[in-house]
């Protein structure tokens, strides 16, 4: 059974040698209810999702960090079909690929 969830977050940038990348982070809260429901996952824990921003959709994974929440990378195209910017709040529905 698929799953979808909604939340919003603070879209924010990780700066590395070679590029910027965008992400939302999804709270502990909502987190610990994916991590329950999609516990099986695929490779180190990432959870394959479709993801809904205003009218944009995509798929995508989340992946964890240490702090037990999970990381959504948005990608350029996104921001930019939805006008959004770093510090921003986003709305975003995720809904589960797998059937669980």
């Amino acid at each position: 059974m698929k799953h979808t969830f909604k939340t919003e977050g603070e879209l924010w940038r990780y700066n590395s040698e070679k590029a910027a990348w965008f992400f939302i982070t999804i709270n502990k809260a909502l987190s610990e209810d994916i991590k329950a429901l999609c516990e099986r996952g695929s490779g180190w824990g990432q959870v394959k999702v479709e993801v809904t921003i205003g009218q944009t959709t995509w798929l995508t994974s989340i992946f964890p960090e240490k702090k037990g929440t999970f990381l959504l990378p948005v990608k350029a195209s996104v921001r930019k079909a939805e006008n959004i910017k770093e510090g921003d709040l986003v709305k975003v529905t995720l809904t589960s690929m797998e059937s669980l």
